[in-house]
């Protein structure tokens, strides 16, 4: 069928607002990626865009090089795997457990479980309450905090909710406890909403660094993250040092090959790199997961 004028003027401006929004997107995480494939002492000088003019491996040889980053590096790896696999069997097994309109107290247990999501403690009592059970400078610290989110297990009971509760009877009729049939028969019917959930679970422990800065003194459990925010914390303080030395007009040393920024560069391509290349794979993912379980026949 042919289309009409009015269409096609919709999809020309359509796909260049896609094209607009797709560039201004891509551009900072090229021009990222450009500075940390240039020479740290020409990168220096401004004036990189989307392509390295000294090309060198250099920097990202000195960020994993560094005995610092790979014990980071081994700790937030670590943490998204489990992490991710605690917070989705806790979430799974709960909103499985909501399922039960006959569950004593339902109603007040779901209350309860609201009420954090609108109303917290602040970050002192938090601080002690984690002292007291002895969370600081702990590797749990990471993982026991964030087991439990009533957002997550809304979303995925919403989607359980979706699929025929015939299914879970006759399973009974045949024999089939709760745990038989929550894991193998409603756990793989609902791969799309726990796709969704295990890569938002997994992007926000990837990301965190603010535990490490609240609770973590100790090194070794320093993440891949906070890391970079230390990285972040020095080049901001050496650019201000440089800046202050030239308007005083004092002569500078000769800038290293690698230096402060094109080392945060590559780290940042580092750390960012493993979302980026899991993410497209589990996209599809997202609309179903999230929307079937709210669409009521």
């Amino acid at each position: 069928m042919k289309s009409s004028f009015s269409r096609k003027v919709f999809n020309a401006g359509n796909i260049t607002l896609m094209i607009l929004m797709m560039i201004t997107i891509l551009f900072p995480y090229a021009n990222v990626f450009a500075k940390a494939l240039n020479e740290g002492e020409d990168t220096s000088k401004g004036g990189i865009l989307i392509w390295p003019r000294k090309f060198t491996w250099e920097n990202f040889t000195t960020v994993i090089l560094d005995d610092a980053f790979g014990q980071a590096l081994l700790i937030s790896i670590s943490l998204v795997i489990v992490c991710t696999v605690l917070n989705l069997l806790v979430q799974f097994m709960a909103a499985y457990t909501f399922l039960n309109k006959d569950l004593a107290g339902r109603s007040w247990m779901m209350v309860f479980l609201l009420i954090p999501m609108y109303f917290g403690g602040g970050l002192i009592p938090q601080y002690i309450l984690y002292a007291k059970v002895g969370l600081l400078n702990n590797y749990l610290v990471y993982v026991l905090p964030g087991l439990m989110s009533t957002y997550n297990m809304i979303i995925i009971r919403s989607y359980l909710e979706s699929i025929p509760p015939s299914l879970r009877e006759s399973a009974r009729i045949d024999g089939a406890n709760d745990i038989r049939i929550a894991f193998q028969i409603m756990l793989p019917l609902s791969k799309p909403v726990i796709a969704t959930v295990a890569l938002w679970t997994a992007v926000g422990v990837w990301s965190d660094w603010t535990s490490t800065l609240y609770f973590i003194t100790k090194k070794h459990l320093f993440t891949l993250q906070y890391l970079l925010m230390q990285v972040i914390k020095e080049a901001e303080k050496i650019r201000a040092i440089i800046a202050e030395a030239l308007l005083r007009g004092e002569e500078l040393a000769i800038m290293p090959t690698v230096t402060t920024e094109s080392v945060q560069s590559a780290q940042i391509i580092v750390t960012t790199l493993p979302i980026v290349m899991v993410y497209p794979f589990l996209q599809k993912y997202f609309i179903k997961g999230v929307t079937l379980g709210a669409v009521k026949d």
